[in-house]
Parts: structure tokens; sequence; C-alpha cells
């Protein structure tokens, strides 16, 4: 029986879906830079305090329990715009994409696995063999940020292989729902059955209209407010809802019609939420105050240690090896353009964790400025690290992914 290839170029179809999400999240992520370095600039400067009572200030419905934070608002609700993204490109991954035939999946669902839970097995033993250790943070080396990834490639890494971004699209796709699962189980707080009942009926109201092919926003955007309002009130992360939402959207377009309502909801939001809501996020998110302890004396702690070692050595070590067992194991082969460092290339670069990373560094260590700070600050410099790592990689490979490219070309001719 003849070897099931992975990592082999996508169908036409896929590839004109790939291009597109990958181009709005390369401008997400170059955005979402500025936006982080504006802050931490901010943050540490002679304004600093006023970054601070900035995202401290509360807004919002003091009668519907909604007067929060714009830190909160950030992370609550511009997150959900995003994993409502997340979850439609999940659906349409395990329906008609990379993660939709079994032999081709099954090396980048198992990278994805080990790349998440090799971080976590670090960041527990570094902090549980420390004295003055938190080993509560474990979800935080967990997260690769697509969108930042990009924004590296879209500097040092233009020629990167199609198959290559398709393989690192699908890790931080099933990443995204590692994490989110990782939230909703391990850092919701006080859980309420009722609210909980209530957004599942809403959830299930929007697969039957889902069903049914109604199409009217005015059904779909109240449905969205209110099963997000629900689940918020009920203590799992008000962030689930987005996601739930997408994976609950059809992706298949029925006969005669152009698209399907997957399609339009990526083309209508996915600008809103690489542009706008994620950029944000890590405006509230990123600006760490490094004035009293100074970065050295923020990376000096267990926290800082293990999400350090768990993202820059512990995601690119399960990333690569991980898909290197599978394949070996299984009849998974190698797309004979490639080689395994490229593997290894993919895995420097899920060691970008930034965006759901700095979200549960929030979650991990509520009340607990000092841990939340060294969180963050370790999030930010490993994602600096491996970003720098990946664009070694990159370039000492260059000339080969000329090569791919110049292919791929005279094939589509």
């Amino acid at each position: 029986m003849a070897r099931a290839q992975f990592l082999s170029r996508p169908s036409l179809f896929q590839r004109t879906w790939l291009r597109t999400q990958l181009r709005d999240e390369t401008v997400g992520g170059i955005l979402l830079l500025v936006m982080a370095i504006a802050a931490l600039i901010w943050a540490n400067s002679r304004w600093g305090d006023s970054y601070v009572e900035l995202v401290a200030r509360q807004v919002g419905p003091q009668s519907l329990h909604l007067h929060l934070s714009l830190g909160t608002w950030a992370a609550d609700g511009l997150l959900a715009v995003f994993f409502f993204i997340a979850g439609l490109e999940l659906k349409h991954e395990f329906v008609l994409g990379t993660l939709s035939k079994p032999a081709q999946a099954v090396v980048p669902v198992a990278a994805a696995i080990g790349g998440m839970l090799l971080p976590a097995v670090i960041f527990v033993v570094v902090n549980a063999t420390a004295a003055n250790g938190a080993p509560g943070g474990w979800g935080i080396p967990m997260a690769t940020d697509i969108a930042f990834a990009l924004a590296v490639l879209a500097v040092v890494g233009r020629r990167l292989p199609l198959p290559l971004r398709a393989f690192l699209l699908a890790l931080a796709v099933v990443d995204d729902l590692g994490a989110i699962t990782v939230i909703a189980i391990f850092y919701s707080h006080g859980f309420s059955a009722g609210w909980f009942v209530a957004a599942l009926a809403l959830f299930t109201i929007y697969a039957c209209a889902q069903r049914a092919r109604w199409r009217t926003p005015f059904l779909y955007v109240p449905l969205a407010l209110l099963a997000w309002y629900c689940l918020f009130q009920s203590g799992i992360h008000a962030t689930v809802a987005g996601v739930a939402l997408g994976l609950l959207t059809r992706v298949k377009p029925d006969p005669g019609e152009t698209s399907s309502p997957a399609e339009r909801m990526t083309h209508l939001i996915h600008p809103i939420s690489a542009g706008l809501c994620v950029p944000l996020f890590a405006f509230f998110a990123s600006g760490v105050d490094l004035r009293s302890s100074g970065l050295l004396g923020a990376l000096n702690n267990p926290i800082a240690i293990g999400v350090l070692i768990g993202l820059v050595i512990g995601k690119p070590l399960g990333v690569f090896g991980t898909a290197w067992l599978t394949a070996r194991f299984t009849r998974a082969q190698l797309n004979p353009l490639l080689a395994w460092r490229d593997i290894a290339t993919v895995g420097l670069l899920a060691g970008i964790g930034f965006t759901v990373a700095l979200l549960i560094s929030e979650l991990a260590y509520p009340g607990s400025p000092v841990e939340t700070n060294s969180a963050k600050v370790a999030v930010l410099t490993a994602s600096v690290i491996s970003a720098a790592l990946a664009t070694i990689a990159i370039r000492a490979r260059n000339r080969h992914y000329r090569l791919v490219e110049s292919i791929e070309q005279a094939e589509e001719r």
C-alpha cells in the first residue's frame, strides 16, 4: 500500500482560500506588533500611569453587570470576534481543508497536540520544583499566534512554500481549539448552570437557523450577542461563544450558491478581527510596566522561566518530535520537495505565542499583577526569541524555497 503524503500541494480551491486567510492574518500581525510596541513604550514612559488608568477605566451598563474595564472588554469582547474567526477556520479545515482527510490530518493534528502538551509539562515541572513556583499558569505556553508568525514571514519568509504555510495554519487552528478548551475548563470562574443552559439554547437556535438556510443578520447578530452575554454570565470565558458559533456555521455552499455562510462571514468579519479587534487587545494587554523591576527582574522567577523554556524550546520540540514520530509509525510521507528541517522551522514559528498566551496570563493569575506581568514579559520575550530563531532558519533555506516556488509556479501554468 502506498504511503499517504502530507504537506502535499493544496488544491486550487484550498490555495485560493489559504492565500486570502494568510494575507489578512499578515496585515493583522503587523498591526498587532505596532500596537504592542506602542503599549510597551507608553506603559514605561513618564506617562505610564495614564496607560494603567486607561486600561482600568470602566464603561458599560451597570444594570446588566457589564460595567467593565477597557482591558476586560478587550479580552472578553474583542477576542470573542477573534475566536469566531478561529472557529470558522477550524470548521473549514475539518470539512474542506487540510484536516478533512485523515491521512493528511494525522500529522498536523498530532504535531499541534505535542506542541501544546510539552510546553505545559515543562512549565509545570519548572514551577512545581521551584520554591516560589506557581504552576497554575501551565496553559500560557501552549498557544501559537498565527498573525504574529505570519508577520514574521511577511518580512523574512515571503517564499515559504504554501504547504508549509498551510501546515502552520493547521497547527494554529488546532492550537486555538485546544487553548479555548483549556480556558473553558480550567480558567473559568463561578459557573452558573442556568446561564449556561440559556447559552446552549441560543447555540441550538443558531445551528437550526443555519440548517434552515436563514440569512438575515437581524437574526444572527442578536443571537450572537445574547449567546455571548449568557456565556459571560455563566462564568465560562465569553470568548468560548465565538468558537462555538464559528463551529456551528455552515461551510459547504449549496448548489447554485456562490459562497457559503462561513465564507461570507469570514470575508466580512476577518478584516475587523485582524485589523481592529486583535491589535486593540494587544494594545490593552501588552503594556507591562517595567519601570520598577526592569526586564531582567520580571524574568527572574519560575513563571517567566517556565514560559520562556516552554515556548522557545518546548514548542518546536513538541511540534517536530510529535510530527516525526507520527510519520514514522504511520504511512504518512513528507512531501519530497520539503525536508524535516522545514518542519523544525515551522516549530520555531509556533513558539511565537502572543494573543492567546497574553489572555491566559491574565486569567491564570487574577489579582496578582506581579505574576501576571512576569508571565506577559516572558510571552513577549519568548515570541521575539522564537521569531529571531525562525528568521535564521528561514534565511538558511531561502535558496531552496525559491526553487520550490519556481516549481509550483511552473505547475500552475
